[in-house]
């Protein structure tokens, strides 16, 4: 077969160009365990994890928390917890204290991003594309920060005297004009802040140098800052179908006994590479081999379920150490022989498939999963989806969220 031809596209712990830090301390005061609040049946803080985790620039998340509960939610739904000392958690201490302390901690590991992202946990609304567009309209501008924020023509403003009557501020009264006449302001929504790290380490402040800012709009601005703000929140969730965190697929991934893999389409980019003489040749990622060694080591007992007749199927298993059953005309009834063998239930089982006749075996065990690149009826069945196609580090990402982010570097 083939050498391995594609590249590591995973961003080792230790070489992270961007880092997103979620600060979310035991304390506060407008609602009690705030970060911990159940939120569209998750908690608070689990949605920002979810988008920095959806975030296609983001190498690493990390919670800063001097919480123990709020540190074990953050690792059950896949980031990384960074310890804040008490001294840097109280009601005063700015969230700069805790950016520094994060940074410092990277240091130690020889880690020193490029960038930095700086998400409050009680913006929920924000999705891995607004995560991304801000970091993108930073490196886009050249610009030392940026700030999302919910653009608008705000019209009507006013503000109160000294003498405590009120006045207008961006028009007069007698002549009032068009709402789009007003000119496009920025309101900061307090949601994504994205700074090079040496501006924060020089200044102290998250906001500096060349600014430049993202435009939300005013739903995806909204905050969490009141009990009352939940029942909103969660109807803003639901028109805008916005799908939950996985932590309950990730961990049953953890909880998975057995993890079974379709060949083509998973390990291969499912293209097929033909000579002039017909031999056959696939094309694989070092990235998810070294993954799928990392999921031994674990001791997760691994197979590969295929209907392809092909050698090279066998062949690369063999070089893996993968236990292999090629040619299966029935994949359904290949698991079900299998499990009975094992002593296995199928809700103890994930299946790893990529195309229509992975459908019924995904449909049968506990946990489904898919590359980005799924034909779409898989995609709507799978629990997890990769950020990854198959053959180019799909396999890689599953080990990372098997073992966390912070056991793959």
């Amino acid at each position: 077969m083939s050498e391995d031809c594609a590249q590591n596209l995973t961003v080792p712990a230790s070489g992270a160009r961007v880092v997103a830090v979620i600060p979310a301390r035991g304390g506060s005061k407008g609602i009690p365990r705030k970060n911990l609040l159940p939120l569209a049946g998750h908690p608070l803080l689990a949605w920002s994890i979810f988008a920095a985790i959806e975030a296609r620039h983001v190498d690493r998340v990390i919670v800063s928390t001097d919480d123990a509960e709020i540190a074990a939610v953050a690792r059950d739904y896949g980031a990384e917890v960074v310890l804040r000392p008490a001294e840097i958690s109280g009601d005063k201490a700015p969230s700069e204290a805790a950016l520094m302390h994060v940074l410092d901690h990277l240091a130690q590991q020889d880690c020193h991003p490029e960038l930095l992202v700086f998400l409050q946990a009680t913006s929920p609304l924000r999705r891995g594309m607004d995560v991304d567009g801000t970091i993108e309209s930073l490196r886009a501008e050249q610009a030392d920060s940026c700030f999302s924020a919910c653009a608008e023509h705000f019209t009507g403003r006013w503000r109160r005297t000294s003498e405590g009557s009120v006045e207008p501020v961006n028009f007069r009264p007698r002549s009032r004009p068009m709402r789009q006449d007003y000119p496009l302001e920025y309101l900061e929504n307090g949601s994504i802040y994205v700074m090079r790290p040496e501006l924060l380490r020089r200044t102290g402040s998250r906001m500096g140098g060349r600014i430049t800012v993202y435009p939300m709009n005013p739903v995806q601005s909204l905050q969490l800052d009141e009990p009352e703000d939940v029942a909103l929140i969660e109807a803003c969730m639901a028109a805008l179908s916005i799908p939950g965190p996985q932590l309950p697929a990730l961990r049953r991934l953890r909880e998975s006994r057995l993890l079974v893999f379709d060949f083509d389409g998973i390990f291969t980019d499912n293209l097929v590479y033909v000579s002039s003489s017909g031999e056959e040749s696939v094309c694989c990622s070092r990235a998810d081999s070294l993954g799928l060694d990392y999921l031994k080591r674990a001791g997760l007992a691994m197979l590969v379920l295929s209907t392809e007749t092909n050698p090279v199927v066998a062949q690369r298993c063999r070089k893996l150490g993968l236990e292999c059953f090629p040619g299966q005309g029935d994949k359904l009834v290949t698991l079900h022989s299998i499990l009975a063998q094992r002593g296995l239930q199928p809700e103890q089982v994930a299946y790893m498939g990529n195309d229509l006749n992975d459908l019924a075996c995904m449909a049968h065990v506990g946990l489904a999963i898919a590359p980005a690149d799924a034909h779409p009826a898989v995609l709507r069945i799978a629990h997890l989806v990769t950020d990854k196609a198959g053959g180019r580090g799909a396999i890689r990402q599953v080990a990372q969220w098997y073992l966390g982010h912070d056991s793959m570097a």
